[in-house]
């Protein structure tokens, strides 16, 4: 199929293309983006192959040999947030129409895109460097120096279907404003809003082939990008198996990960339930529970058990699930009907184990309603492992030392929680919780922009938040005069 520089939509019946080189291409082969609840076809996307990722990489490495100054980095930025500010609810009805978020959950997305754009392009104004003292040691009197920082010229960045929007800006925002050049994969299941993106910048001014988004299979294209020498830094966001494939094939470059998790959440006998009740089960069915930072266990002291199992399980009850484009549906379908039956088998093999579902366990297709389980047996898969679906364990504890080591009994450590009115309560749990992030008073799910993100343990590697993410695709370059 020839190239088009139209735009991603081709308007001609032929589905999205994808962009290589400043140039949108598509392909013989395509790929189907279906929304979710019922089947039907949003669009097709081009089905890249290793070969386009090699064009890619060529691309964005002769484009990050261009010069490419702070203050043009810091306008395309910028003009790209202001073109995604003016259409908004086009970017929401994509989201939700191609991935597993309601219609208002999908409204919040372009907002914080918007945010991160602009985030970004203030950092890469930022990049500074510091003098050094070269005299703190014995016969470097005469030296002076400093160090500043530099791109690293191609990122290779794979994204998850959850969040597409927001992880693609998350990967793109800071590479650029780094003055890198960047190759994408976006979910295979959820590519449009990637493309909507890279749309934008184009038309912002974003020079040709620093960026380019190839569309497709992970187990096509992820290897090509992970193993191709020019990639300098790889940032991926999914599952730890993949991750693990990535440690052991990327060879000798940066790695900046995020795996998952199995966020806990403490629960206190002097918890305000009226606001931890809501803010847990926000946290545990947002994006039917597709998000890293989703609450999955919770552990609450003997004390105030009961009382927050009846006042939870009432008002999960209350959530309507449904299709995404519905404006009162709460929790929308799963990504596939395949990852609902799984997280289908999870909860029946925790039955078999001998724990009792308080609510939900009901499925139609790829929608499972919101479910609450007790007594879910240690070792079982919902325990241990990272369900990534709308199910959460309520587990009793008898102390706050015994919550915080069963919290760290997983090999996971993204994010955890505490609800209490105690500091000293408060400060234990911080200290001892071995996670990236501790939220007090607030569920797992809570993140901003600009806060280092990122976990221990299997949850990953580096940080990400604007900063940190523009210096995990920068590197140091020291500079001495010895006078």
């Amino acid at each position: 199929m020839a190239d088009d520089n139209s735009g991603p939509m081709a308007g001609d019946g032929v589905g999205a293309r994808m962009l290589i080189g400043g140039a949108w291409v598509g392909r013989g082969e395509t790929i189907d983006v279906r929304n979710p609840f019922d089947g039907r076809l949003v669009d097709t996307v081009p089905r890249g192959c290793a070969g386009d990722i090699e064009d890619a990489v060529t691309a964005a490495a002769q484009a990050a040999g261009e010069p490419w100054p702070a203050h043009a980095r810091y306008d395309v930025l910028t003009r790209a947030a202001a073109r995604i500010e003016a259409d908004l609810e086009g970017y929401a009805r994509t989201i939700a129409l191609e991935g597993s978020k309601t219609i208002r959950e999908a409204r919040r997305e372009p907002v914080r895109c918007v945010t991160i754009l602009r985030l970004a392009a203030e950092e890469g104004r930022r990049l500074t460097g510091e003098t050094l003292p070269f005299d703190s040691r014995t016969g470097s009197e005469n030296r002076v120096g400093y160090y500043f920082r530099f791109p690293v010229g191609v990122v290779g960045a794979i994204t998850p279907f959850n969040d597409p929007l927001a992880m693609a800006c998350h990967k793109v925002g800071p590479a650029l404003a780094g003055g890198n050049a960047v190759v994408l994969k976006p979910g295979t299941a959820t590519p449009l809003s990637a493309l909507r993106l890279a749309h934008d910048l184009m038309e912002a001014g974003l020079p040709p082939g620093r960026l380019n988004v190839v569309t497709g299979r992970g187990e096509e294209l992820g290897g090509a990008i992970v193993t191709n020498p020019r990639v300098r830094v790889v940032t991926f966001t999914g599952g730890v198996e993949t991750g693990l494939r990535i440690t052991r094939t990327a060879g000798v470059k940066k790695l900046c990960m995020e795996l998952g998790s199995n966020s806990p959440v403490l629960v206190m006998p002097d918890a305000d339930l009226g606001r931890a009740v809501p803010a847990i089960a926000a946290g545990a069915f947002a994006q039917a529970g597709q998000n890293c930072l989703g609450v999955q266990r919770v552990y609450l002291l003997a004390d105030v058990y009961d009382a927050f199992r009846e006042r939870f399980v009432a008002h999960v009850r209350t959530l309507k699930a449904g299709s995404s484009m519905d404006e009162t549906t709460d929790v929308c379908a799963m990504i596939t009907t395949g990852q609902a039956e799984r997280v289908e088998s999870w909860i029946g093999e925790a039955e078999r184990g001998g724990a009792r579902v308080l609510t939900g366990g009901r499925r139609e297709g790829a929608l499972l309603w919101p479910t609450v389980l007790e007594s879910v047996p240690e070792g079982a898969r919902l325990d241990c492992d990272e369900a990534y679906g709308p199910v959460v364990s309520l587990y009793r504890v008898g102390s706050l030392g015994e919550a915080i080591a069963r919290a760290n009994k997983v090999d996971y450590g993204l994010h955890a929680a505490i609800f209490t009115e105690n500091l000293r309560a408060a400060f234990e749990a911080i200290r001892g919780l071995h996670v990236g992030g501790v939220m007090v008073n607030d569920s797992t799910d809570y993140r901003l922009d600009v806060m280092p993100f990122g976990g221990t343990k299997l949850s990953g590697i580096g940080r990400e938040g604007i900063r940190f993410a523009t210096q995990e695709t920068t590197e140091t370059r020291v500079v001495c005069f010895n006078l």
